[in-house]
């Protein structure tokens, strides 16, 4: 009987050994695919920090108006983005979305709203609003002015405030020298490109603002940024140059300032960075910065 229970004792004794032996390959085993897994996720990792850091060459070109917050812009991102070239290229608003159009450069800068026939072929990035505001002498008892009756003040059809229901004075027309964006705005919003008669042109802002507080008969144009209690705003329309006015549309002289991009192509990384970046809180930051209007 006792040799009987040593057998058996032996027996089990062997069993579980085996099934111990059996048992230690398999945690071997399934310790592999966790090992894989980790591998896997450093791997994936180390993708995308390397998808990251980007690289190449962004090209724009187009508005004039556009030039300073462009270059203001691409400054910005080649500083976050060392290994990305901008290229800011003029030539105007039409230009740029020919250019845009035709894939001669990846962004096309336009000072205004895009064409229907633009707008059928191309994306537009809104990333900032311009607004102008017309002012005059604080002793003007004019205080406001329809766009058509601008438009004859600068061509010289309308000559004296008597004409617009104010004293009998002539009107001095000042405005911008000719490379200024502002003037450039300007006419371009009230379509007499070149045809303006100016009494003084001026190449500051700061240098119109002083002629018209010292003129009572003057009237000039400047950024609303420029604004202060020296001169007086006219209402345009019916509408106070204030930024609420602009964005709600009810200010005439504000414009868009549009990246434009070829509809249906996808854009290379960064290009699309660089678009997120100006309509992005920092870039906007920087559109407050150089005296536009944000799109938020």
């Amino acid at each position: 009987m006792k040799k009987f229970v040593t057998i058996t004792a032996l027996i089990v004794c062997m069993v579980f050994a085996a099934v111990g032996c059996a048992s230690a390959p398999a945690e071997e085993s399934s310790a592999a695919p966790s090992e894989s897994a980790e591998a896997s996720t450093e791997t994936s990792a180390s993708a995308e920090s390397s998808g990251e850091a980007l690289s190449g060459t962004v090209s724009m070109s187009g508005s004039t108006s556009m030039e300073q917050i462009a270059n203001a812009l691409k400054e910005a991102f080649m500083a976050e983005n060392p290994d990305v070239t901008i290229d800011v290229q003029l030539g105007g608003s039409s230009v740029g979305l020919q250019d845009a159009e035709s894939g001669k450069s990846d962004i096309g800068n336009a000072s205004r709203e895009m064409k229907e026939e633009e707008a059928a072929v191309l994306d537009g990035h809104t990333i900032a609003i311009d607004g102008i505001a017309v002012i005059v002498h604080p002793s003007n008892t004019v205080s406001e002015i329809t766009s058509e009756d601008l438009v004859k003040v600068y061509t010289g059809e309308i000559t004296n405030w008597s004409e617009l229901g104010g004293e009998d004075q002539p009107i001095v027309v000042i405005g911008r020298e000719a490379s200024s964006g502002t003037r450039g705005a300007f006419e371009e919003l009230l379509a007499i490109e070149d045809q303006c008669k100016y009494a003084q042109e001026l190449n500051e802002t700061g240098a119109v603002k002083t002629a018209v507080s010292s003129t009572p008969g003057a009237i000039g144009y400047v950024s609303l940024e420029a604004l202060d209690d020296t001169v007086t705003a006219l209402k345009v329309d019916g509408a106070e140059p204030t930024e609420e006015a602009i964005k709600a549309g009810d200010y005439a002289l504000s414009r868009p300032f549009i990246m434009a991009t070829k509809k249906g192509e996808e854009l290379r990384p960064e290009v699309q960075a660089f678009l997120d970046f100006a309509m992005g809180e920092e870039g906007q930051a920087i559109v407050a910065d150089n005296s536009l209007i944000t799109i938020s």
